[in-house]
C-alpha cells in the first residue's frame, strides 16, 4: 500500500514556495508506506502528493499518474485487480496509456464516464483526482476523492481555516493543518461539485441503520461450490503482483483457507513464472503458542517454505507506542492484535517481501465470533453481521493495513473482495445459524465449502478448528502481559477520573486508559480521539473479559 496526501484549493499567504514545502514535510510523514518512490504535483491552489511501495510495474509506475495531455492527475493508494481488462476497453476507445501501473485506469476512466466511474474498478483503493479543465463551485480545479466499498485502503478528511479541503491516508498528516477531520465513510465518493459525499456502493444486503424494519432478510440458498469458487477467484486476483510475495498462516481456518488456495493455483500464475511456485508462509507467536502449532503443521500439509518468528511479551511491550503511533487507535482488541503482526511484519519486509496475502473479515461476513451463538433468530444474526462488516474499517482492516505498511508492506485480504462479499451476504442467514443439533459450528457454510473428501483442501481438524482471537492464538499470557504492565502505569485514581480526562469514549480499564495516554500524546487535538472507534462486546454474548473473545470450550470437530 501507498501513502496519499491531498491539499485542495488552499491559500498561500506567503505566495511562494511556502506551502509546497509544507505539503512535502506532511507527505513524509506517510513515507513508511511508501519508502520506494516520492512524487508531487501542484496546479494551481491544488497539491497531489504521493508515498509509493511499488507492487506492480515497479520501473515505470511512479505517481501522480495522468491522462494523456496530463490535464487529469490522480493519486491512488490501492490495487484494481481488472485493470487489464478495463486497459483494453479504454484503448479501443482511443486511450493510451504511459505506465504498466493498474491505477493508471483511473484518470481514463473518469474522462470516459465522469464521476460515475467508481463501481468500475474491481479491487481496493484510496485515490483523488483532479481535473485541471474544469472548475468547481469554488473557483478552483474539480476534484473528486473515492474510497473501496469496506474500507480496506484507509482514508481520512479535513478541511482547513482557509477552506481548503485535506485528504490523507493516515491522521498524522492531517492534524496539524485541519480545524476538523473525520474518516473518509468506505463505499463513498467527494465530490468539489457538491462539497459533499455520496455512497457508490449499494449492494442489495447494505441496510439502512436508521430503519431497521426495512432491512430485507437475504434468501438465496446456500451453494457450497458458487461460494468455494468465489473465494478461489478472489484469492487468485489477489496473486497478481511483480514482487517477491507470501501468505500470513497463523493455522486458522481463515488464513489457512488462503494458504491452500494459493498453492493450488499459484503455478498458473504470472507471479509463479517470477518468483516460483513455492510458497512462502509467515506466522508470529511467543514460544509454545497455539498458532506456530498450528501453523506448523497446514505449512507442513501443504508444502509452504515456511518462516516462524518469535517474540517476548517484552518485546511486544516495547513496541506499543509505535504500534500506536501507526495504527493511529487506541481501541485494546487492536492494539492487542496488531503489535504481534506489527512486529512480524518488519521480520517479513527484512527477508525481500513485499506483499502478503490475509485471512481478515471472514469472521464478520459468515457470523464466526462466539457470541452469534446467542442469535435468536437469522434477521437479528443478518442484522448484526452487516453492522460487523460495515465496521470493519475501524478494526480489522486498519490493523491489517496500518500494522504491515508501518515497515512498506502491502497485506491483501480476499475475504473483502467486493464480489465474494456480495455472495457470501446475499446467503439465506439460516445457514449461518449456530445449529449443534445439525452439526453447524460457527462458519459451517465456510467450512462445508471447502470440505472436499476426494481432494481435502485442508486436514479436518484444521478445516473444524474454533476461532483463535489473533492476539490470544500467538500466546495467551500476551493479554496478560499487557494488563500487568497497563496496571504498573495506571493507578486507582487515574482510572477514577478517566470520565474528565477523556470524556469521550472513556477507558474503563487500566490497559485501555493506557493505550489512552499512549495515543494523546501522539494526537492531542480532540478531533482524533473522536475518529477512533473502540470494539463493542454484545452483553449476551460468551466472550471473554475485555472483548478477547477466548473461547470458554471447545467444539468438537463433525466426522
Amino acid at each position: 500500500m501507498c501513502g496519499i496526501l491531498a491539499v485542495l484549493g488552499c491559500a498561500d499567504e506567503a505566495k511562494g514556495s511556502s506551502k509546497r514545502s509544507r505539503v512535502l514535510e506532511l507527505s513524509r510523514r506517510l513515507k513508511h508506506r511508501g519508502p520506494d518512490w516520492s512524487g508531487l504535483r501542484q496546479v494551481g491552489d491544488c497539491y497531489l502528493s504521493h508515498q509509493r511501495l511499488a507492487i506492480i510495474d515497479p520501473a515505470s509506475g511512479d505517481q501522480p499518474l495522468y491522462n494523456e495531455d496530463q490535464s487529469v492527475v490522480v493519486a491512488v493508494n490501492g490495487e484494481i485487480y481488472n485493470h487489464l481488462d478495463l486497459r483494453s476497453r479504454l484503448a479501443g476507445a482511443g486511450h493510451s496509456f504511459r505506465t504498466g501501473s493498474d491505477c493508471e485506469v483511473i484518470a481514463h476512466l473518469y474522462e470516459e464516464h465522469g464521476e460515475e466511474f467508481v463501481d468500475m474498478l474491481d479491487g481496493v483503493f484510496s485515490f483523488v483526482l483532479l481535473d485541471t479543465r474544469h472548475g468547481d463551485r469554488a473557483g478552483s480545479s474539480f476534484f473528486m476523492a473515492a474510497r473501496d466499498a469496506i474500507g480496506v485502503t484507509p482514508l481520512y478528511i479535513g478541511w482547513g481555516v482557509d477552506g481548503s479541503v485535506w485528504i490523507s491516508s493516515e491522521m498524522k498528516a492531517l492534524h496539524d493543518e485541519c480545524e476538523h477531520f473525520e474518516i473518509f465513510p468506505p463505499g463513498h465518493l467527494y465530490s468539489s461539485n457538491t462539497g459533499g459525499f455520496s455512497r457508490w456502493y449499494n449492494p442489495p444486503w447494505y441496510d439502512d441503520d436508521d430503519d431497521e424494519e426495512a432491512v430485507v432478510t437475504p434468501s438465496v440458498p446456500y451453494d457450497p461450490l458458487a461460494l468455494r469458487k468465489a473465494f478461489e477467484k478472489a484469492v487468485v486476483k489477489r496473486l497478481m503482483t511483480d514482487v517477491p510475495f507470501g501468505v500470513l498462516l497463523s493455522g486458522g481456518l481463515d488464513s489457512s483457507l488462503v494458504a491452500t488456495v494459493a498453492v493450488r493455483h499459484l503455478a498458473r500464475t504470472e507471479a509463479a513464472r517470477r518468483w516460483g511456485t513455492k510458497l512462502h508462509s509467515f506466522c508470529v507467536g511467543l514460544e509454545g503458542s497455539p498458532d506456530l502449532k498450528a501453523a506448523r503443521e497446514v505449512a507442513e500439509y501443504l508444502g509452504t517454505l515456511h518462516h516462524e518468528f518469535h517474540f517476548t511479551v517484552q518485546d511486544g511491550i516495547d513496541a506499543i507506542e509505535d504500534v500506536i503511533y501507526h495504527t493511529e487507535t487506541y481501541d485494546v482488541t487492536t492494539i492487542r492484535a496488531s503489535t504481534p503482526m506489527f512486529l512480524m511484519s518488519r521480520k517479513i519486509k527484512s527477508l525481500g517481501v513485499k506483499m502478503v496475502i490475509s485471512g481478515e473479515g471472514s469472521d464478520e461476513l459468515f457470523g464466526g465470533y462466539l457470541y452469534f451463538h446467542k442469535a435468536p433468530n437469522k434477521e437479528e444474526l443478518h442484522r448484526e453481521t452487516c453492522r460487523k462488516v460495515k465496521a470493519l474499517h475501524q478494526y480489522d482492516c486498519l490493523r491489517a493495513n496500518k500494522a504491515t505498511s508501518a515497515w512498506g508492506l502491502e497485506a491483501r485480504v480476499p475475504f473483502l473482495d467486493k464480489e465474494f462479499i456480495n455472495a457470501a451476504m446475499s446467503i439465506d442467514p439460516e445457514w449461518k445459524m449456530v445449529q449443534p443439533d445439525l452439526g453447524r459450528i460457527e462458519k459451517w457454510v465456510l467450512r462445508k465449502a471447502f470440505d472436499d473428501e476426494e481432494q481435502p483442501f485442508l486436514p479436518k481438524h484444521i478445516l473444524y478448528r474454533q476461532k483463535e482471537q489473533f492476539s490470544d492464538g500467538v500466546g495467551y499470557s500476551w493479554i496478560d502481559g499487557l494488563k500487568a504492565h497497563a496496571t504498573s502505569n495506571v493507578t486507582d485514581k487515574m482510572l477514577s477520573n478517566a470520565k474528565f480526562i477523556f470524556p469521550h469514549n472513556t477507558p474503563t480499564t487500566k490497559e485501555a486508559y493506557y493505550y489512552r495516554m499512549v495515543f494523546e500524546r501522539f494526537f492531542p487535538q480532540h478531533s482524533q480521539g473522536h475518529r477512533v472507534g473502540r470494539t463493542m462486546v454484545r452483553k449476551s454474548g460468551p466472550l471473554g473479559k475485555g472483548g478477547t473473545g477466548r473461547p470458554s470450550r471447545r467444539l468438537r470437530t463433525p466426522t
